[in-house]
Order: C-alpha cells, then sequence, then structure tokens
C-alpha cells in the first residue's frame, strides 16, 4: 500500500459516471489503495450523495446522461467550494478539460489513463484537500487558544520567528526555543503545535523549574509513555536534574530510532552552551533537543512592536471588561517606547491590563502611569535624561527596584511589578544577597 493511500484511508472518493465498466475499474482501484468509494450515475445523484454524505473528493465523467462533467462541477462548487473535483475525458475533448479547471476542477485525467497516473492525482487530490483542512483547523484553534496572547509584531526579529515555525511546523523534529524570561516561548511553541498536522493532538506543557521534582518525573515519563499524540512542550528544561537528563536522553535516543507519536519542544532562558561548559547539562542532550533552534528575541530589541503589542493587550482587555480603548497619549506612548522592559511582553501585558482596568476614560494618559507602575520614579530609563547621565541597564534596575520595594511588597507583587516569575526574583534576590528586613504582606 502506498504512503498516500495510508494517511488517506478514510477518504470517502464519490464517482460520478454512467459507464458500468469504467465505474467499477475506478471503484476496484480506489478500494484496493484503501479509500471508501461511492457510485452516482448522474449528476443529480452524484449531487444528492454529496449532500447525504461527506465526501473528500469527486471524479466525474464529462459526460453524463442529464449534464456534462462542467455542470457537476459548478453544482458542487456553489455548495461546496472546498471540495476536490477531478475530471475524466478523452484526448478529444481537450478544451472540455481546461474548461473544468477554469470551472474549479483540480486536475483532469484522460482516458484511458495509467493506474499509476491515476492513484497519484487521486492521492494528490486529497492531500491539497487535508491541507485546507488543517489550515482551516489552524485558524480556527489560533483564535480559541492564544485570545491576547497571539503572536503579534512586525519587527525583523519576529518576522524571524513567524518564518522559520512555518518552515519547521510540519516536520516532528524536535525544537529549542530560547529567549529571556517573558519573551513569549511558550507561545512560540503552540504555534508550532497549531501550525502543524499535530494541531488536533494536545498540547502538554510540563514546567521542568517549577514542577517539585518529585513530581517531574512522573509527570514528565507517564506523558512519553502514554504517547500524546501531540507536542510535550517542556519548559525551562535547564532545570532537569542530571538523572532525568539521563532518562530524557533514551527517550529521545528510542524516539530517533523508531517512530514516536510525539514532538518534543523544550525552552530554555538560559545560556545551555554555558551550564555545558560548566558540567551542568548534558551535551549529547543539548544537541538531541536542538535540531530546530528558535531564538526569540527580548522586548527592547523589538522597536515598534512595543506599541503594536500594547494596542493589542488593550483592545483585548477592553473587550474583555466591556470598556472602550481610545488610545494611548503621547506621554503614555513615549513611556512605553523608551521604557526597557526588562520582563518583556510578560510585564507589557500586566501593566497594560492593570491600566486598562484602572483607567477611567477610553485614552490612557500619563496620569495613569503613576496608578499602573509603581517603580515609575526609578524608571530613568525611560525617558531621556538631564546632563547626559548614563540610563540604568537592565539588571541594576532590577536591583535597584527590588532593593527599594522588598520590604513593602510580597513576592508576588515585586514579580508582577518587575514582569518576571517569582523563582527568577528568588534566584536574583540570591545572587546579589538581598534580604528582607520583614515580610511583606501578601
Amino acid at each position: 500500500m502506498t504512503a498516500n493511500s495510508q494517511q488517506h484511508r478514510s477518504a470517502r472518493v464519490l464517482v460520478i459516471d454512467d459507464d458500468p465498466g469504467l465505474a467499477e475499474v475506478v471503484e476496484l482501484l480506489l478500494s484496493r489503495e484503501g479509500y471508501a468509494a461511492e457510485r452516482a450515475g448522474t449528476v443529480k445523484a452524484g449531487l444528492e450523495r454529496i449532500g447525504a454524505i461527506e465526501v473528500d473528493l469527486v471524479i466525474t465523467d464529462l459526460k453524463l446522461p442529464d449534464g456534462t462533467g462542467l455542470d457537476a462541477i459548478r453544482a458542487i462548487r456553489a455548495g461546496h467550494a472546498e471540495l476536490p473535483i477531478i475530471m475524466i475525458t478523452s484526448y478529444s475533448s481537450m478544451e472540455s478539460a481546461i474548461a473544468a479547471l477554469r470551472a474549479g476542477a483540480v486536475d483532469y485525467i484522460i482516458k484511458p489513463f495509467d493506474n499509476d497516473e491515476f492513484l497519484h492525482a487521486v492521492g494528490r487530490a486529497l492531500n491539497e484537500r487535508r491541507i485546507t483542512r488543517d489550515n482551516t483547523i489552524l485558524r480556527r484553534n489560533l483564535k480559541n487558544a492564544y485570545g491576547a496572547r497571539q503572536i503579534v509584531g512586525e519587527s525583523p526579529g519576529m518576522r524571524r520567528v513567524v518564518e522559520l515555525v512555518r518552515k519547521v511546523a510540519c516536520s516532528d523534529a524536535n525544537a529549542l526555543i530560547s529567549g529571556e524570561s517573558g519573551t513569549g516561548k511558550e507561545l512560540v511553541a503552540l504555534a508550532l503545535h497549531y501550525s502543524s498536522p499535530r494541531a488536533d493532538g494536545p498540547f502538554v506543557p510540563v514546567d521542568c523549574g517549577a514542577t517539585p521534582r518529585e513530581d517531574l518525573e512522573g509527570e514528565l515519563f507517564g506523558q512519553v509513555e502514554s504517547g500524546i499524540g501531540g507536542t510535550l512542550f517542556l519548559d525551562e528544561i535547564s532545570e532537569l536534574g542530571p538523572a532525568l537528563q539521563m532518562k530524557l536522553m533514551r527517550v529521545l535516543e528510542e524516539k530517533a530510532l523508531r517512530p514516536m507519536d510525539m514532538r518534543f519542544v523544550a525552552a530554555t532562558h538560559r545560556d545551555l552552551a554555558a551550564l555545558i561548559e560548566r558540567g551542568r547539562f548534558r551535551k549529547d542532550l543539548y544537541y538531541r533537543l536542538n535540531v530546530i533552534s528558535i531564538q526569540v528575541p527580548p522586548l527592547r530589541e523589538r522597536g515598534s512592536d512595543v506599541l503594536l503589542l500594547a494596542r493589542h493587550f488593550a483592545e483585548h482587555y477592553a473587550r474583555k471588561l466591556g470598556k472602550r480603548f481610545g488610545g494611548f497619549d503621547a506621554e503614555f506612548s513615549a513611556f512605553l517606547e523608551n521604557y526597557p522592559w526588562p520582563g518583556n511582553v510578560r510585564e507589557l501585558e500586566n501593566m497594560i491590563e492593570r491600566a486598562v482596568i484602572l483607567a477611567d476614560a477610553e485614552l490612557l494618559t500619563g496620569r495613569d502611569l503613576a496608578e499602573v507602575a509603581p517603580a515609575l520614579p526609578m524608571v530613568r530609563a525611560a525617558a531621556p535624561l538631564p546632563g547626559g547621565a548614563r540610563p540604568l541597564a537592565i539588571e541594576e534596575y532590577i536591583r535597584e527596584v527590588i532593593e527599594r520595594f522588598q520590604d513593602s511588597h510580597s513576592e508576588t507583587e515585586l514579580a508582577r511589578m518587575l514582569g518576571i516569575g517569582r523563582k527568577a526574583l528568588w534566584m536574583r534576590r540570591r545572587q546579589w544577597g538581598l534580604k528582607r528586613m520583614r515580610k511583606a504582606a501578601h
């Protein structure tokens, strides 16, 4: 059995032909390849079958008792625009074959035909049908899955990300997504999943950094053993301990030797090459995961994407709250464009959500900034500095915010203020030796 026949085993093909001999030959060829074949002898009967059952492909002869194949094509196109149609014609009717293509047929077959060429045309038409369906499902799934979190951006860096996702989504190759915390690595993983033939399967995220170690092994390898049929997303892969790294390496080696019904996509905000040098991450595991490498740029390098994203989030949360959004004034826009966004897209979304919730007017203005950015007086990088003073580097800014607010804000509030995860906050406080004078109330 051919690869095409395996891919389309359940495809249903309707043959419209009043010649019992030819129809029987076509039906036999289709059945041998695993297709479900239906037969109709007239245009009217064919249209009735299409209305009664789900059909994936129509093959129609040119000459029929109650009309022509062209009549059948036009009638089918009127009610089933995406249904592929193949015309069967003879050498003496080439003009009709061309007319069939213009009317909407995807292909034509000349009698007497070669069996292999016939089956190739059928497989090609069904493959185009599958792609059309997948694209429809993708658009629906993207809309349902992403909501306010769909990929938004026109900067060169994000265009490269989107183009790479488009190129590699159809493969099952493992992928490694790198980028700072809050840049949207999981969103890129979702795009890979919903752009792939696995879109109907589950997208299963496993946070290797946040899941307790005693639970992580069961969660991770339980998914592998069950064969999820979708995409397994390993977030913060750098946090896996040596024993789990070794077990995951064995799974990936097995996947390379025999088909496995899942795709592995990993993400990290850390420099895995540096961890390899320090003996904290396996080099062989890195190469198994990094078949496709996708680097997500930080928000500060995305230029005008900041305003695009801000408007996108504002419109989303305004709709969600039943409010109207009237844009940003010059002061609010200037802040958005000049602020370094250490927490990247996550920080921007959090701030815009707060702004929309607290705003009294449709237009977000500079007056709203004091409510939504409690660290604003310290954000010296948000505007040109007098006397040529040096703006704060991002890590300097994060440290200064922590030092100033750690005794008056909880861990959760500090993390939200900076747009970073609580673990990232904890790691920085430990690195800099910053301790609370007293525990802030939650």
